[in-house]
């Protein structure tokens, strides 16, 4: 009898951690990047590309843990929505922010900043970025000293 009821309880765990894991992943975490404006491992998925009528931007972003992108400028500004793991975002001057899952991280305009995973944790977000005033200006790597810099 404890043995059936041991593999009935295993097989609703299953079954939850099924279902949990299909809704955790509405959209798949896409491509590896192969751009050069990151260090480690990031996935990224461009649900909705800029166009006439929707002047934004909305993507995915996954990173392995230590994953960062370089301090970098979005000139109308960002919102990320950080949905997975714990990760950093510094602004240019600013101390560095521990983000976690849940949180939500207004780019200002024009601000040079930089976002990535912590070393121990996977992390993601989404992204909506508004593009009338311009792409992305990529800046230098973030450096060892800056990553590890959390006070």
């Amino acid at each position: 009898m404890k043995k059936i009821l041991y593999l009935t309880v295993v097989l609703c765990f299953a079954g939850y951690c099924q279902v949990t894991a299909q809704e955790a992943s509405i959209f798949p975490k896409g491509e590896i990047s192969a751009a050069n404006n990151h260090t480690g491992t990031i996935w990224l998925n461009e649900l909705s590309a800029p166009d006439s009528l929707f002047n934004y931007s909305v993507a995915v972003a996954t990173y392995l843990p230590g994953a960062k992108l370089d301090w970098h400028i979005h000139p109308a500004g960002q919102i990320l929505f950080i949905t997975e793991g714990t990760g950093y975002y510094q602004e240019k001057g600013k101390l560095i922010q521990v983000v976690h899952k849940g949180d939500i991280i207004k780019c200002p305009p024009g601000v040079a900043h930089w976002h990535g995973a912590t070393p121990d944790s996977p992390f993601a977000y989404w992204a909506t970025t508004p593009a009338q005033k311009g792409k992305t200006i990529w800046l230098q790597r973030v450096t060892d000293e800056e990553y590890h810099n959390i006070k």
